[in-house]
C-alpha cells in the first residue's frame, strides 16, 4: 500500500519512540519536501529528539522524500489559501492524491480534504491502535501514548481521551479471543 505522511503523526509518533509502528505498518512512506522541513530541518535546528529520529528513518530509507509535481504547486497553494491549510498540508493532500495513496494525517481538516478526495485516512490513534490490532504494542503502550501525547501535544478532551482507551481494550479483548480460537483449533 502506498502511504503519503504528513508531519504531525511523524512527530508524535517519533515523540514517544514508536515512529518504528509506522515501518511495520506500511513499509515505505513518502514525504513531501515541505514535510521533511517541518519535522526534521526545522527540528534539528531547534534540538527537537524527534527531529533526528525522523532523519534517522530518512537515512535507513523507509521514508523517502518525493517531489510535488510541478503542475500541482499552483494547485497546492490555491487549496491551502481558500481551505486555510498550509502549503505543505496542501501538497501532501494532494501528492496523496496523485499517488492515490493513504494519507497519514492528524489536523482533522487536512483528514476531512482527503476523505472527500477519497483517500483513506490515518491518523496517529488509529494508526497505535492498528499496531495493538496486530499485536505489535500492548494496551500499555497506547494508554503511555495517550498519557505523553494527549496532555501535552495532542490535546486531547477527557472523553477523547477514554474513547482511544476503550478501543485499545476492544482491540485487545478482541486480538485475545481471535489468540484462543486458534489455539483451541490447532488442539482439535
Amino acid at each position: 500500500m502506498t502511504v503519503v505522511a504528513d508531519a504531525g503523526p511523524l512527530i508524535h509518533l517519533a515523540q514517544i519512540n514508536k515512529l518504528h509502528l509506522v515501518q511495520r505498518i506500511f513499509g515505505q512512506v513518502t514525504i513531501t519536501a515541505g514535510v521533511k522541513r517541518e519535522a526534521v530541518d526545522e527540528g534539528v535546528r531547534l534540538g527537537y529528539a524527534d527531529a533526528e529520529v525522523i532523519g534517522e528513518a530518512l537515512r535507513c530509507g523507509w521514508l523517502i522524500v518525493e517531489s510535488v509535481p510541478s503542475r500541482l504547486v499552483k494547485t497546492a497553494l490555491k487549496l491551502a489559501e481558500g481551505e486555510n491549510i498550509s502549503v505543505a498540508d496542501a501538497e501532501t493532500l494532494l501528492l496523496a492524491k496523485e499517488k492515490k495513496a493513504e494519507l497519514l494525517v492528524d489536523e482533522k481538516i487536512v483528514a476531512d480534504l482527503a476523505k472527500m478526495y477519497g483517500l483513506r485516512v490515518w491518523g496517529t490513534w488509529t494508526l497505535l491502535l492498528e499496531s495493538l490490532s496486530r499485536g505489535l504494542i500492548e494496551v500499555a503502550d497506547v494508554e503511555n501514548a495517550v498519557g505523553e501525547l494527549g496532555k501535552r501535544r495532542h490535546k486531547l478532551k477527557e472523553k477523547q481521551a477514554l474513547e482511544i482507551l476503550d478501543a485499545a481494550k476492544r482491540v485487545a479483548s478482541t486480538r485475545k479471543e481471535q489468540k484462543t480460537k486458534r489455539q483451541k483449533t490447532k488442539k482439535e
